[in-house]
């Protein structure tokens, strides 16, 4: 007997619960991870599951982490319709942190209502030009965008450590590298604990993302120039103009979750300010299958599991422990994948025809 793969049709719900029993193997696989390490795989679970989501303050915590990782897996969702490997989402990040912060600290005392705005199209413009810069060299130079958005990162995030290493320093920060801490009228309003108003922004973002995607022509072309660019160029689709375009808004909603970092949790810039929010993104974007519904729910899960990172720890488990975690996520819905469309049957291997004769 030999395994074949039958195309088949799932319904929705069936790929759900495929996806669902993707997620429990993967915690299966922790656990015997834990237990091979001594630790007691129960005893850390419940512990991350209820540093995440037992109580409101690691619910309020687990929600401000979902909200720059949300955007970021946006920004790298949109990326990947379109076949674009948007590997530079920490880096935008990092420069939409930037922008931000540089409008808030030559503002003076400009109001809230006109600040917040400003430090908003900052934020989003530097992230999105930064990624856009990625897709000029990739359509006048031919340069792989995957190599590219890379590289950037590290541009990006040693310019945030020349700033608060220089002239941005603050005077009183007690030779610590950090900027002065912005004034108040820079804060995003919080609305739940530390969670922010950001988190309506980034749900926003994935209605208007996920309705342009399927209801629009432009969503269409996208689709349509990552499925087959030959189609596209027939069509008359100019490839090089949506890849400048696609790279942009991707750019731009990572620059929004840095600027939102910085004005909704942390306000002030400093080198320490993404744990890894635009790397952990693109697990969160193959997760959610690209879908920017999904990631919603993903990003809520991700961050819950960071959250819950730092409660292990009391328990003698290092935080790497959520990374293992994140990456058997991927691996099992990846894994997994190909049963959202096929299903494995064994038919017998018909007699060769020596063992005929």
């Amino acid at each position: 007997m030999r395994p074949v793969l039958i195309p088949v049709e799932r319904t929705g719900w069936q790929q759900v619960l495929i996806r669902l029993a993707a997620v429990l193997l993967a915690l299966v696989l922790a656990a015997l991870l834990l237990a091979a390490t001594g630790k007691n795989p129960g005893e850390v679970l419940f512990a991350m599951l209820d540093g995440a989501f037992g109580s409101k303050y690691g619910m309020q915590e687990s929600l401000v982490r979902a909200i720059p990782l949300l955007l970021c897996g946006l920004g790298v969702a949109l990326a990947a319709r379109m076949r674009l490997w948007n590997i530079g989402a920490e880096g935008q990040f990092y420069l939409g942190a930037v922008a931000a912060t540089g409008v808030a600290l030559k503002a003076g005392y400009m109001p809230a209502v006109l600040l917040l705005p400003l430090m908003l199209i900052a934020g989003a413009a530097a992230g999105g030009l930064w990624a856009a810069f990625a897709g000029w060299m990739k359509t006048a130079l031919k340069m792989n965008e995957t190599i590219s958005t890379l590289l950037l990162n590290y541009v990006a995030i040693n310019w945030v450590t020349y700033l608060v290493y220089g002239p941005w320093k603050d005077p009183k920060g007690s030779n610590f590298p950090l900027s002065p801490i912005l004034s108040k009228a820079a804060w995003l309003p919080a609305v739940w604990g530390r969670a922010h108003v950001g988190f309506f922004v980034a749900l926003a973002a994935a209605l208007l993302l996920w309705w342009a995607l399927r209801a629009t022509r432009w969503g269409y072309q996208v689709r349509v120039i990552g499925e087959s660019p030959a189609a596209a160029a027939y069509a008359g689709m100019s490839s090089g103009r949506q890849i400048l375009l696609v790279l942009f808004i991707s750019g731009a909603l990572a620059g929004l979750a840095g600027m939102m970092e910085v004005s909704g949790v942390v306000h002030r810039l400093q080198t320490s300010l993404s744990p890894g929010y635009g790397y952990t993104a693109i697990i969160l974007a193959w997760v959610a299958k690209l879908s920017p519904l999904a990631l919603v729910p993903v990003a809520l899960l991700f961050g819950g599991l960071q959250n819950g990172g730092y409660s292990v720890q009391t328990l003698g488990v290092p935080l790497a422990t959520v990374g293992m975690i994140q990456g058997l996520l991927l691996f099992t819905v990846l894994g997994t994948e190909l049963l959202t469309t096929h299903r494995l049957q064994f038919v017998v291997r018909p007699p060769r025809a020596k063992e005929v004769a």
